[in-house]
């Protein structure tokens, strides 16, 4: 996650992360964990899938960090050291990572996008790394969501909505595999496969795609007065449903790209 703390409705990205999951639960089979290995997943979120990372590292330990208090207060919750003895949950900032403990992998799905210094976080991944150290890193990359950033783009400029983003910052970062690889080097990585991956994302009806863009598109909708919040994504979820029309089962698809990152501490 980036230094300025996201505003994360934790329990609201629990119900509307689906697709997240279910990109996770691909990606940790990559893994081929043997079981006793111990494992750093960064960008934790609501600990679902760093739970399902303990259970595939039962003789291992596993620790999940994230920059909010709010999805680490409910990660606790969920997932307790009573039913889970091997799996912790520690609040850090993933530019900032500082940890005595070593670990054998470092794990991140749908969270890195929203980290701006990739170098950092990267130095910080390799120093608690033990030799030989393996990362697995998917995330947003270069041309993710491209039609529902130009719906949003074209509905921000409307007059109704211009004044509230005068000094709106983009908070994601897409990067492409040839810059990351290079990052990769400067770091202390060995790059093994860094690629862009598409992916179709897929939402049921405009209340499903609604509540994607209510949990993951928040910094547009944080900088609207809280009664134009649902308004604004109203309007937008019909833009982007214009372009992209449901289809006959009642879906609506948005073509992501992720950035899928496999490399090896030097």
């Amino acid at each position: 996650m980036s230094t300025a703390q996201p505003k994360w409705n934790a329990e609201d990205y629990a119900k509307n992360s689906g697709a997240q999951l279910k990109w996770a639960q691909e990606l940790i089979a990559k893994l081929a964990l043997r079981g006793s290995e111990s494992v750093l997943d960064i960008g934790c979120g609501d600990g679902k899938i760093t739970a399902q990372l303990a259970l595939a590292a039962k003789k291992g330990k596993v620790l999940g960090i994230d920059l909010s208090e709010d999805m680490i207060r409910l990660a606790v919750e969920q997932f307790p050291a009573t039913a889970y003895p091997n799996l912790s949950f520690q609040c850090m900032d993933a530019s900032n990572i500082h940890l005595s403990d070593k670990f054998d992998v470092a794990f991140s799905n749908a969270s890195l996008h929203w980290v701006k210094d990739h170098i950092a976080m990267l130095r910080g991944v390799h120093a608690c790394l033990r030799p030989g150290g393996r990362i697995l890193f998917q995330m947003g990359g270069r041309g993710n969501a491209d039609e529902v950033f130009a719906a949003v783009e074209k509905l921000i400029e409307q007059p109704q909505w211009c004044r509230y983003y005068e000094d709106f910052e983009l908070p994601y970062h897409f990067y492409r595999p040839e810059e990351y690889a290079v990052w990769l080097a400067e770091t202390g990585f060995r790059p093994v496969r860094v690629e862009l991956v598409p992916k179709d994302m897929q939402h049921q009806g405009m209340a499903g795609l609604k509540g994607w863009l209510r949990t993951t598109w928040f910094p547009y909708t944080d900088s609207l007065p809280v009664e134009l919040r649902d308004v604004f994504l109203d309007e937008l979820a019909k833009a982007y449903t214009m372009a992209r029309p449901v289809d006959p089962l009642g879906k609506v698809h948005v073509e992501m790209v992720r950035l899928e990152v496999e490399a090896h501490a030097l």
